[in-house]
């Protein structure tokens, strides 16, 4: 087994031996894009201060891959990140100076302690059981963690289900105390906890008719014991999200308030543990949201007036008061709405930032309030940066960090996330670096091949002038003495290409994209659900360009583009630059739904169509008005056109050329449907389905999957005693994956199918009866040639049998026996020996479920498959079909067995615990040499490797001694060039004395 195993912690970059097959070639670790939609989760930076004075930075983000990040200021490395389960969300997370806290699982089932600059788990306590955890709308509310202040600085007070308060020592993980609402089934849902010295506060809503009810609970916070418990005359809207506790860490003597919005009006209430204070009233001004920015612990917060006019409100010791309105903050349609975010400097100084993008000036725009500076009268510092929307979308969310190195100067750092799910940090107004963390969530990607490097260097020169060619020519003749130099030295030396040296370009190279000698480069075009596409090096794993999708209409009302399908339309066979159509569903937010396509060149990433500039969002072709139910490729005289199935079965073809027309013509009827060659009254072709296959009304279908459009290079496998079991190779053959119906309840007796159905006739080739886990039927299977593997949990128990994940291997074969043969690729729906099949099928035990998998692919098929797999243990491994053939014989081999490579069947299949980086999905794409085959896996990361499954046996070994073979032929040549006139005078003699 050839394991492709590849490390967290690692960035990797390289090359592949002949004899190392499963060597990872690049690895790009990614954190996920930065969850916000809450306060607890979004990006922030977060000074650690040393005791000699020292501080560090980093940039701590939860993300929506489920991940808690921490990435380096400096260069946007990641410097460490904590993967959560699928299950167990990520809640809210807390900083301290050297730990960050963080909470997950429904309710907050689960506390976290980590390092905040390396990552360490320092700490890890189950609170309560994620099955009894209460589920609120959203998540986060009913969680929540503070730290202790004071003499209890080492504990932290964890909230969980909205009504659980626990003091845990952050050190041992002991809980020292725990409260819980008396009335657990009461409307009041706590959500915040607000700790000082003396009394710990729990914030919470209370529903009535219309609104909701502030209830504010004070505890003490060395027992837990009940203080004070009040609801504050309030009527809040919004819920939590127009209410802010602000305090102030340098003033301890000021009391906590809480302040909300109710009418458009601010409110504000003092927080002491009698809780007898009544709420105070801000008039005057009409606000529309008020936000907690970052730095509430500092006593400031901004609150956005009826006119989108932001200003900065600062607790004092009198109260709520206005420090500043920025100016021309108010909503215009020559700029955007303003972002504001909050942020600290070395000293512990709070700094509000206010970031815009203005239409006019086509800039993004920053001020930076700092109000200490100017002898406490507040300065602010603007300045403007060059964002480019039409590369990275609209900005989503800023943080601050920011600088006083000279009394009336700020310098700020800003971290951007973007809609596309970029993330950038900006210093002042120099750009530092990018992360595409929205390549975390691909939807869609394939390789595409590129064009050799003298049609590529050449492109473009169909129209050149008899002169500007004949100028051209003569100088690429100057190169022509180098050449030969180096062909002279290659011939000599032997230093020809290697499959294991590396094909990556050399660094500021300004060479057009072109292939290696073994067509190990490519381009991997891939599309994320964030609305951007991108074209990536298969070599190293850099974005050579990139493009957000256009809305169209939409972009009046809103809405986004939900990837579907990817399809190569030119490859550089049909010789000119590849190019692919990207199907898509525009969803806008008035609810209506459209297909639409974009045409892109694979080499720049340019609008093929031309409608859409450079520099400009990609325009797409609108192409159903509605969904579509399938999509597929068509092969024309000129190409490949795309054939698309809406809602009422009606045909659409891209493009709608003569060629598509005549194309799709012949290729009817579809596989299971009919399609008349006349139009319908709507001007298209309609197809009716031509059969239906009714499954037990126990069961649903799950999923369809089909054989992969692969070479087939051998018909048949010859046996040890030399008879020959031939294919079956049915081109209608689909599979179907069943599990139990939901219109049923459920049993214990529930099962799953696998299914290999004719889909020309709805003829049941192959049927296997699984078990189902509660009425999951979480099966994978995959169809190449006549192979199906699939892969299920098995929960019963026999004798001699356990639990566990299983792996079945089939292949079925022509006929009934060996030696016969009806030619099934060839054959008519029609024929009845469709069905003439033989099977052979085993079980083996697999440590492990998996995520996803797919068989190698190669140029000729004349190379094994693999099973490239991806397991939920975020595994990567690749299964030689050796290992999963059902005719390994069950004692010794026979000398027959042998002669066909069998070996012993072994239930139990190798495994390697290596951990790697989450996975969705693995494409595999064939080189030009028939032995390799490129495996591109993403996921949480991307990951590229290149295997060859049996060794690559059409280029020399890396050992081969080129040139002691050159030295031998020249000894030859030379030794016959020597003897020839020899043997010749010698046979001139024989003559004479005949």
């Amino acid at each position: 087994m050839r394991l492709l195993s590849l490390l967290l912690s690692a960035v990797c970059a390289y090359a592949l031996h002949a004899s190392e097959a499963g060597v990872v070639d690049w690895h790009k670790p990614l954190a996920g894009v930065p969850l916000l939609q809450s306060p607890a989760t979004a990006p922030t930076f977060h000074r650690r201060e040393y005791e000699n004075g020292a501080t560090r930075s980093v940039i701590l983000t939860a993300t929506q891959s489920n991940v808690l990040a921490a990435l380096n200021p400096a260069n946007g490395s990641l410097e460490w990140r904590h993967l959560f389960d699928d299950d167990d969300r990520i809640l809210a997370y807390r900083k301290n100076n050297e730990v960050v806290a963080a909470l997950s699982g429904l309710g907050g089932a689960y506390l976290r302690l980590f390092d905040t600059l390396n990552g360490d788990l320092l700490l890890e306590s189950r609170l309560h059981s994620p099955e009894v955890g209460r589920l609120f709308e959203p998540e986060s509310l009913g969680a929540a963690v503070a730290f202790g202040a004071g003499e209890q600085a080492k504990d932290i007070y964890v909230l969980t289900d909205g009504h659980v308060l626990r003091c845990i020592d952050r050190h041992t993980g002991d809980v020292k105390w725990g409260w819980s609402a008396p009335d657990q089934t009461s409307l009041v849902i706590y959500s915040k906890i607000v700790a000082t010295p003396s009394t710990v506060y729990l914030l919470g809503l209370a529903k009535s008719f219309s609104s909701y009810t502030l209830h504010v609970t004070s505890l003490s916070p060395v027992t837990g014991e009940l203080v004070a418990s009040s609801a504050i005359p309030s009527s809040v809207t919004t819920g939590f999200s127009d209410v802010v506790v602000l305090r102030d860490l340098r003033v301890p003597e000021l009391d906590a308030h809480l302040v909300w919005l109710e009418d458009k009006v601010l409110k504000s209430f003092q927080l002491t543990p009698g809780l007898k204070a009544k709420p105070a009233v801000n008039k005057g001004v009409a606000y529309k949201s008020v936000h907690d920015v970052g730095v509430s612990e500092y006593g400031q917060l901004v609150a956005v007036k009826d006119d989108g006019s932001g200003r900065v409100i600062r607790l004092s010791s009198e109260g709520l008061k206005v420090i500043w309105e920025y100016t021309d903050s108010d909503s215009s349609s020559q700029r955007s709405d303003s972002i504001y975010a909050g942020g600290l400097d070395v000293d512990g100084y709070p700094y509000i930032a206010r970031v815009f993008w203005s239409h006019t000036f086509r800039q993004a725009s920053a001020h930076v309030f700092a109000s200490h500076l100017a002898e406490g009268k507040g300065l602010v510092t603007g300045f403007t940066f060059p964002f480019k929307t039409g590369e990275h979308g609209i900005i989503s969310h800023v943080a601050v960090d920011a600088a006083n190195p000279e009394p009336y100067r700020v310098l700020a750092r800003l971290f951007l996330t973007t809609s596309t799910g970029a993330v950038q940090l900006w210093q002042h107004d120099k750009l530092q670096w990018t992360r595409e963390e929205g390549l975390s969530d691909i939807r869609v990607a394939e390789m595409v091949e590129l064009p050799e490097r003298k049609v590529a260097a050449h492109a473009g020169v169909e129209n050149e002038t008899f002169g500007t060619r004949l100028r051209r020519q003569l100088a690429d003749a100057q190169d022509f003495p180098q050449y030969a130099v180096n062909f002279v030295r290659r011939f000599v030396t032997g230093s020809y290409a290697s499959v294991s040296a590396s094909v990556a370009p050399s660094a500021n190279t300004t060479e057009p994209l072109s292939r290696d000698t073994f067509g190990f480069r490519k381009v991997i075009v891939a599309v994320t659900s964030y609305g951007k596409v991108y074209g990536i090096d298969s070599a190293n794993g850099d974005v050579l360009w990139s493009r957000v999708f256009g809305l169209g209409w939409a972009a009046q009302v809103g809405g986004h583009i939900i990837p579907a399908k990817l399809f190569v339309t030119r490859t550089v066979g049909d010789g000119e630059t590849p190019q692919v159509v990207i199907v898509t569903q525009r969803k806008a937010n008035n609810g209506l739904v459209d297909t639409v396509l974009f045409h892109v060149d694979a080499l720049t990433g340019e609008d093929a169509t031309g409608k859409s500039p450079a520099a400009d969002v990609l325009q797409g072709h609108d192409v159903v008005s509605g969904p579509i139910v399938e999509a597929f490729l068509l092969r024309t005289s000129a190409g490949r056109a795309v054939v698309l199935l809406d809602e009422f079965l009606q045909v659409h073809l891209y493009p709608e050329t003569d060629e598509a027309q005549q194309a799709f013509e012949k290729a009817l009827p579809l596989t299971g449907h009919q399609i008349p060659p006349k139009v319908e009254f709507t001007g298209r072709h309609i197809a009716y389905p031509t059969w239906s296959l009714p499954f037990p009304p126990t069961e649903d279908i799950r999923s369809v999957f089909a054989r992969p459009a692969d070479p087939v290079a051998s018909l048949g496998k010859v046996l040890g005693n030399r008879t020959t079991l031939y294919k079956y190779l049915n081109p209608n053959l689909v599979g179907v994956i069943t599990g139990p119906s939901g219109s049923v309840p459920l049993s214990k007796a529930a099962t799953c199918g696998v299914y290999l159905v004719d889909g020309a006739k709805g003829t049941i080739i192959y049927h296997a009866v699984l078990p189902s886990v509660d009425g999951v039927c979480d099966v994978k299977a995959t169809l190449v040639e006549n192979w199906l593997v699939y892969h299920y949990y098995d929960n019963e128990v026999g004798p001699g049998q356990s639990k566990g994940h299983r792996v079945v291997s089939v292949e079925l074969y022509e006929g009934h026996g060996v030696d016969e043969k009806i030619q099934s690729s060839d054959l008519t729906s029609l024929a009845n020996e469709t069905t003439s099949v033989s099977i052979y099928e085993q079980s083996f035990v697999f440590p492990r479920g998996i995520t996803t998998w797919s068989p190698t692919s190669t140029s000729y098929g004349i190379t094994m498959k693999d099973i490239i797999i991806a397991n939920e243990n975020n595994q990567i491994q690749s299964f030689p079909r050796r290992f999963l053939d059902p005719r390994r014989p069950k004692q010794k081999p026979t000398t027959q067995e042998m002669e066909e490579w069998l070996i012993q069947y072994d239930p139990v299949i190798p495994d390697d615990p290596k951990r790697v980086a989450k996975t969705r999905r693995i494409v595999t794409s064939p080189a030009l040499l028939e032995s390799t085959s490129l495996v591109f896996a993403y996921g949480l990361d991307l990951f590229s490797t290149r295997v060859a499954p049996s060794n690559t046996f059409d280029v020399l070994s890396e050992n081969f001694n080129k040139a002691q073979l050159v030295f031998t032929i020249g000894g030859l040549a030379l030794a016959i060039v020597v003897v020839k006139p020899m043997v010749a005078r010698k046979r001139l003699r024989e003559r004479w004395y005949e």
